[in-house]
């Protein structure tokens, strides 16, 4: 799994991410963007940089490594990929940081008594994803980053009830960032699964769904349309069953007949289901 570039899409996503897992933020931190540089003699591409936005007067630049695999020589790197920048680009910056994120302590580099100094200081800030405390708990995009952590068995679970909080506490536009990226994080963790089934997994309803948004927002070629249909049909099908476990062949065929903004209706609807025969009456009501 590609954790890194999960991290990655969360900080270009919000890159006031990186300052919640800060004591000390700096004032600005709206006025960061997240970007890659890359340094020339020798040659290094450093992917986490959060520089300040051109109109912005002389700031901090923050370099920021996320690292799941055990690296011997990971501070060596980073510390000479930092001090090579910030020397080549002094007249931008006042002061650089970094931030190295693991998933827990085992995973850092051995011997850390060569950077005692930085290390020890508030110019490096280690963050353990695992002591961040109850991912129920969370800040909303901080309980993303700890998702990529959770067991296999609990992950599940978790997800569900971290798009539960979004749908709560942020608007439909606002949620739809997350939703992508919680999906993205569950596709990479569970390889065997089809997107459909992922979604199923989540009870994600259809309007929240990639599928969907991409047919309301390009909406013709008729060709493809129908493709969409059809994957729309077979998610509300894999909820009806997750739901309910197996229903009959009938009802599965009406429900893949429905036009694409019955199955939005229905993809709500079903939530509120106890039984198939609801399913049934409700599909009745809506073929007369």
């Amino acid at each position: 799994m590609r954790r890194d570039s999960i991290f990655y899409k969360l900080f270009q996503q919000s890159p006031t991410l990186l300052f919640e897992l800060l004591s000390h933020p700096p004032t600005n931190a709206e006025a960061y963007r997240f970007d890659s540089v890359a340094v020339k003699e020798p040659k290094f591409e450093i992917d986490g940089v959060f520089l300040l936005s051109e109109d912005q007067d002389i700031g901090a630049v923050y370099f920021c490594e996320v690292h799941f695999q055990k690296d011997e020589q990971l501070y060596e790197r980073i510390f000479a990929e930092s001090a090579l920048y910030f020397y080549r680009n002094r007249a931008r910056f006042n002061d650089w940081q970094a931030v190295v994120i693991y998933p827990s302590r085992n995973v850092e580099q051995s011997d850390l008594h060569p950077h005692r100094g930085l290390l020890n200081s508030d110019q490096v800030r280690r963050v353990y994803l695992n002591e961040l405390g109850n991912i129920r708990q969370l800040p909303l995009w901080v309980a993303v980053m700890v998702l990529t952590t959770v067991e296999e068995a609990q992950a599940p679970e978790e997800a569900r009830h971290l798009l539960s909080r979004t749908r709560a506490e942020l608007s439909q536009l606002s949620s739809h960032a997350i939703i992508e990226i919680v999906t993205t994080i569950m596709s990479y963790r569970f390889e065997h699964l089809s997107r459909v089934e992922i979604e199923a997994m989540l009870d994600i309803t259809l309007k929240e769904t990639r599928v969907y948004r991409e047919i309301k927002e390009e909406g013709r070629q008729e060709g493809r349309q129908e493709g969409r249909q059809k994957e729309a049909a077979n998610l509300v099908n894999r909820l009806l069953k997750k739901r309910f476990g197996e229903f009959p062949d009938e009802l599965r065929s009406s429900v893949s007949n429905l036009p694409l903004l019955t199955l939005e209706m229905l993809s709500e609807a079903l939530l509120d289901f106890t039984s198939v025969v609801e399913l049934q009456a409700w599909l009745e009501e809506r073929s007369h």
